[in-house]
């Protein structure tokens, strides 16, 4: 091959000196020309690569059925890998230069290892992007697998390129990582905490992408976007993205909503305070006017029948309301609301379903209706509870009950205007 190689040079050579080149500019001249020569070869050879080779094969991507090799193509898997080309062109043309012959192997070699280095980069994110594609990445994400890997391709592939570099071997350089071992773990410390934690959440499936997830300490509140490496990015319900420290969700405590989401059913726990000077016994006037409502009418007069058998049976004087059993306005009011939950189309059969009265306070009785929307979603679930409770404010003036509220300017002027019409009238 040298003698192919000198024959040729000695014959390009001897050409410059025939048309009038000067024997000592012939050589320096000649090694010029084969360098633009090689440099146009190359430059041809990565054009009709990328031209020919690469159309090919970009048309037999988009007209097949196989799906994996489309996310190649578009992070530039085999763009990149045509680099290789010009570089075996230049690696092959050393023995033109004998003089120059280990700077450019060693160019060569750098030059490979980095198109190496991005060619196997662009596969990962190829692989990413495919597995995202997939009903298991929802359960087992890997971008934080694949960050890792990265983070390994770019040490190994920076130490090949100084090996290169400074011609010494690869096992001096990696022997030599020992002593800064503690440099790395402190440089890698969020990296290695977040590839700890990563495996931990997917392993124990406690967050995915998707879920909403609700961590007060960083503000976060809305659905899982991506989990990576290091964070873990949350859009909130106002559009912001609040990212977490992937280490943080196994550190710290947070609420994962997915049980609600899963179960079909969005909880419903909101009280109202009924004004306790507006309770009282229900006389027989009133409970002939609640009999005539739908949900009340077949409780009444159950009720009114354990009652009667009741005082019947202990002769208890009913002319003095406190003695023996009787029915109170917020009893078959709770009753009313237990029943209009229970049929309303909108709350989950299956889960379940109460009316309850919790501790006094001093602004009322509170009456807490617990229950179930059969639809999780937001805006669905506020219309449902807002409907409940639209409804409860309304009819709870038709049981002589009174919500409870402060006092307002507008009470205060009507307290002062009914107290004025009374001074007037004597």
């Amino acid at each position: 091959m040298e003698n192919v190689v000198n024959t040729q040079q000695d014959w390009l050579q001897t050409w410059l000196v025939d048309v009038g080149v000067g024997e000592n500019s012939a050589e320096g001249l000649s090694t010029i020309i084969l360098m633009i020569g090689i440099a146009l070869l190359s430059v041809i050879a990565n054009y009709i690569t990328k031209k020919v080779v690469l159309k090919f094969i970009t048309f037999y991507i988009n007209n097949n059925k196989i799906k994996w090799d489309n996310y190649m193509l578009e992070r530039k898997v085999f763009h990149r890998l045509s680099h290789i080309v010009p570089a075996i062109i230049i690696y092959l043309s050393t023995y033109l230069f004998t003089e120059y012959a280990s700077l450019i192997e060693k160019g060569v070699t750098i030059y490979l290892i980095v198109v190496i280095l991005l060619v196997i980069n662009s596969f990962l994110n190829a692989i990413h992007d495919y597995y995202i594609t997939l009903e298991i990445s929802k359960t087992r994400p890997i971008r934080g697998y694949i960050q890792v890997a990265k983070i390994i391709l770019f040490i190994m592939g920076g130490i090949l390129l100084l090996s290169s570099l400074f011609g010494v071997s690869p096992l001096i350089l990696l022997s030599g990582l020992g002593a800064l071992s503690a440099v790395t773990m402190l440089v890698f410390k969020d990296s290695i905490l977040g590839l700890t934690a990563g495996v931990q959440l997917t392993t124990n499936d406690m967050v995915r992408v998707g879920d909403w997830i609700e961590m007060t300490k960083y503000g976060a509140d809305g659905d899982v976007i991506d989990i990576s490496l290091n964070t873990v990015k949350v859009q909130n319900w106002d559009k912001t993205i609040t990212s977490i420290p992937t280490y943080a969700l196994i550190s710290d405590s947070f609420k994962n909503w997915r049980g609600m989401q899963t179960s079909g059913g969005r909880r419903i726990k909101r009280s109202i305070n009924i004004d306790t000077s507006s309770i009282t016994f229900c006389t027989p006037e009133m409970l002939e006017r609640f009999k005539k409502i739908h949900y009340l009418r077949e409780y009444i007069e159950t009720k009114e029948q354990e009652i009667e058998a009741y005082n019947t049976e202990h002769n208890v004087d009913r002319s003095v309301k406190v003695n023996g059993r009787g029915l109170t306005n917020i009893g078959i009011f709770r009753v009313y609301i237990q029943q209009y939950i229970e049929k309303h189309p909108k709350i989950h059969k299956e889960m379940t379903c109460m009316v309850r009265q919790l501790q006094p306070e001093e602004s009322g009785l509170p009456l807490e209706i617990y229950a179930f929307a059969n639809s999780t979603a937001w805006a669905i679930y506020e219309g449902i509870q807002s409907d409940i409770f639209d409804h409860i404010f309304a009819v709870a003036p038709e049981f002589g009950l009174r919500i409870f509220q402060k006092p307002t300017g507008y009470d205060l002027k009507s307290g002062l205007q009914q107290e004025d019409a009374e001074k007037e009238f004597g």
